[in-house]
């Protein structure tokens, strides 16, 4: 059911049935509205713990006034526009901008859902391209299909170490394949690590080179630990000579960062597109971009702060 603002008219029945007394539920049933909009229309434009009319009728005016006047304050700031819209074309979020300025300066500069009704007035549409993708698709969970088992010895997850779990220490690492099209065999092996969310990634021919491509990443990366799921491209990952942990089948979320990492680059590298036109360099580059962005579930820092930080910390 779409949400409809009370009317002037109702504003009045609805004083008037408060007056004599009647339920929320009551009302509620004879201005045909949901109970919860009748209780939040008293507690949100009442004043003085009295209802009035007239004063929940300009309240309601000056609210919907200011919320529609709030993106223009950007507006009005030409140093702050040009931050923000610099940091927008660095792919940072505006949850990231308005945490990365309060970070640098000290004080709150900006609310992130100001920076959002900016992005969707006229005046901010032409940078929504660079927010990361809203798709909130839910594909259904299968059930676990029994059968041969074709990678030999796994560990699953949940004997992992605690340590690991509950990401106590960067150098344990998720990895994975990002999907591409069936008509184009080359692919982009990335590993993620799962406390500092810093990614590492190598562009590979074909699915089968991933061990080879994950072998030269995580030396790279002094890792300690690696986690995949059940690809068949993942059966040598004995030659790593890594602890190594496996997801349960069909359950990508139980490798969530790696996820979560491909989708914010799917921002650079669009579903259904070829890695063929892209270069090592550009690849590279992307990855840099990523890692120099700062991310709100690390306090704004960015991926490539914490996991120097924490690399510096742990091997002094």
């Amino acid at each position: 059911m779409s949400y409809k603002h009370f009317s002037k008219v109702e504003r009045c029945e609805l004083s008037i049935l408060l007056k004599k007394g009647y339920s929320i539920r009551s009302i509620a049933s004879v201005l045909k509205r949901n109970p919860s909009s009748v209780s939040r229309e008293i507690r949100g434009n009442s004043v003085d713990g009295q209802y009035d009319p007239d004063k929940a009728d300009h309240k309601a005016y000056v609210k919907r006034w200011q919320s529609k006047y709030q993106g223009m304050k950007i507006r009005e700031n030409a140093w702050l526009e040009n931050e923000i819209r610099i940091r927008l074309t660095k792919f940072h979020t505006p949850e990231e901008i308005a945490g990365r300025l309060k970070e640098e300066y000290g004080k709150s500069v900006i609310s992130f859902k100001v920076i959002y009704k900016y992005l969707y007035s006229i005046y901010g549409q032409p940078f929504c391209k660079y927010l990361p993708s809203r798709r909130r698709n839910s594909k259904p969970r299968h059930k676990l299909k029994k059968g041969r088992e074709t990678i030999k010895g796994r560990i699953f997850i949940e004997d992992r170490p605690g340590i690991i779990n509950n990401r106590l220490r960067v150098g344990d690492f998720e990895g994975d394949l990002l999907g591409m099209p069936k008509s184009c065999q080359i692919t982009l092996a990335g590993i993620v690590d799962r406390k500092s969310l810093y990614f590492q990634a190598r562009k590979i021919e074909q699915s089968k080179y991933a061990i080879e491509a994950y072998a030269k990443l995580l030396v790279e990366a002094g890792a300690n630990s690696f986690t995949l799921d059940n690809g068949v491209e993942n059966a040598r990952y004995q030659e790593l000579n890594l602890p190594t942990y496996f997801c349960h089948p069909y359950r990508s979320w139980e490798k969530g960062r790696i996820e979560n990492t491909f989708q914010r680059l799917r921002r650079f590298i669009p579903k259904k597109s070829s890695l063929v036109g892209y270069s090592d360099k550009d690849i590279s580059a992307i990855v840099d971009i990523m890692n120099n962005t700062p991310r709100k579930s690390l306090n704004y820092k960015t991926p490539k702060e914490v996991f120097e930080e924490q690399k510096c910390c742990t091997s002094g």
